[in-house]
């Protein structure tokens, strides 16, 4: 038995090699050590020309990334002359170029990028070939997009007939008879994204209620058939396969379809979320490995994959959205780990993608980021701008003792009984009251929002440098999905990064 045991956790785990083959070692420093922004020297070497005395993103480092984005957008448009022209997918074809400057419009407000859009989503509908459905990898993908650019433009003729085509195609995906999958790449989710794109981009309801609604009556059937099938009807209500296997993440798995189900706009009744859709997820995350990540598929038992694609950083979409739904603590945390493990290991050597690349796992980050922003739960730091170093200098005590204060009052309001952390040290109550004063007064952000914004920054930095790091040129290497357009996508939402958005996926 302790042999079976060693040798289940050395495939739980994978070995070290293997991860570090995968991914490079993360070369920046953590959030505690100084990165709130602080007159310290340590902290300004590591944030001081990211971050201002509010904790946002400086106009420096903004330019400098602006300067990046028109440096790779010069080097995508000469790389794309020898693309594949047949291509019109949004994952790595034409309809992709268009969704990056349609991106880039709304971010700028330059006119041109549109113009741009509108050009390589033309390309996109004169290959359309009938065979695949979804946003991504079919034709509703620049039927959509087309729908989106035609409205901007006040093209309401355009619009509507691509309109027209992206819902002739709900025959073949609510048909009983179809083969089509039910994931986000290729099946029933992929198009209902689509349907819930045009909706949030020219306006409800310009897709009906009744016709979303038969596209998640369909997605919500296929998962009780196989959870009945598979004999989980109890623990996995509702379950979904691609080729004949249960794939957990983002791309072709759970993750994707149940992130879609639970999208606001889907609309899909909150007593079918709370019997279906979260047993299912928590069934998810029963598979967790203890390092935070997720399996690629629930026969899976290797921690190998840190990709949007498959493990970590697309299943902390859905429990991020989990939180927002059925508002548990154990999303939350659940979510904390995910981006712990993207930390240690999300700078892949595959490259700078979204998909599978290191731009797709700064998007784990941003989302944190807002979500963080938005709920009052989290623990308050102390004033942006004030680190502990800082306030134990004002006040002549050692860190360590003001670190363990206001930990302590965060989490139980009181200073009675004070903590010994460090040297002792006599703690007056003229001192405690400043302590407080400073934990309250004016807090602007918390520690785990900085956390947050600190690791999209950083991952934002490691795609600065675009090229110089020896990563896998991808087959397609200046596409959305799976290399140079994904970067300059995940870079202009820095811009912004409350708004931001993991193009064809989040909403």
């Amino acid at each position: 038995m302790g042999d079976s045991m060693s040798k289940r956790l050395k495939l739980v785990t994978g070995s070290e090699s293997e991860m570090e083959e995968r991914s490079f070692p993360n070369p920046f420093p953590d959030w505690d050590q100084g990165v709130l922004t602080s007159s310290s020297s340590s902290a300004n070497s590591s944030t001081g020309d990211t971050f201002d005395a509010n904790g946002k993103i400086t106009e420096a480092f903004q330019k400098k990334v602006e300067n990046k984005i028109k440096d790779l957008l010069q080097q995508m448009e000469e790389g794309l002359k020898t693309a594949d022209p047949h291509d019109f997918s949004t994952y790595t074809g034409w309809t992709g170029i268009a969704l990056l400057y349609l991106q880039l419009h709304r971010v700028s407000g330059d006119s041109s990028h549109l113009q741009r859009s509108l050009d390589y989503v033309k390309r996109a509908l004169r290959n359309l070939n009938g065979r695949k459905v979804t946003f991504l990898c079919g034709d509703a993908g620049p039927l959509a997009v087309a729908a989106v650019v035609h409205h901007r433009l006040k093209n309401q003729a355009d619009s509507n007939e691509c309109l027209s085509k992206l819902l002739q195609l709900q025959r073949s995906v609510i048909s009983p008879d179809s083969e089509i999958p039910d994931e986000l790449l290729y099946g029933r989710a992929g198009y209902l994204y689509a349907l819930l794109y045009v909706n949030k981009e020219v306006g409800p309801g310009t897709v009906d209620e009744h016709t979303i609604a038969k596209v998640v009556t369909a997605i919500l059937e296929s998962g009780k058939n196989l959870s009945r099938e598979e004999k989980k009807t109890e623990r996995c209500p509702l379950l979904y396969e691609w080729h004949k296997k249960q794939y957990v993440g983002a791309a072709h798995g759970l993750a994707g379809i149940y992130y879609m189900l639970m999208q606001p706009m889907a609309k899909v009744n909150i007593e079918i979320l709370t019997e279906l859709v979260r047993p299912s997820i928590d069934y998810v995350r029963h598979k967790k490995f203890r390092s935070g990540n997720y399996p690629s598929s629930l026969s899976n038992e290797t921690d190998r994959l840190v990709h949007w694609c498959h493990g970590a950083p697309g299943v902390v979409h859905v429990l991020i959205m989990a939180h927002k739904l059925f508002k548990d603590e154990k999303y939350l945390k659940d979510a904390a780990e995910c981006v712990e493990v993207i930390w240690q290991r999300g700078l892949l050597r595959k490259g700078y993608g979204i998909c599978h690349g290191t731009a797709g796992n700064g998007y784990a980050f941003l989302s944190l980021y807002k979500l963080t922003q938005e709920q009052k739960y989290l623990y308050r730091a102390c004033k942006s701008g004030k680190s502990y170093k800082a306030i134990s200098k004002a006040l002549g005590l050692p860190r360590t003792t003001v670190r363990a204060i206001i930990y302590k009052w965060r989490k139980h309001g009181t200073v009675e009984n004070l903590p010994r952390s460090g040297r002792p040290t006599k703690i007056t109550p003229r001192v405690q009251r400043q302590l407080i004063q400073e934990v309250t007064k004016d807090p602007t952000t918390t520690s785990k929002e900085l956390q947050a914004s600190l690791a999209s920054v950083k991952f934002a930095e490691w795609c600065l440098d675009y090229g110089t790091h020896g990563c896998r040129i991808p087959d397609r290497p200046y596409s959305l999905f799976e290399g140079m357009a994904g970067a300059i996508h995940f870079l202009s939402d820095l811009a912004q990064p409350e708004a931001s958005c993991f193009p064809a996926f989040e909403l």
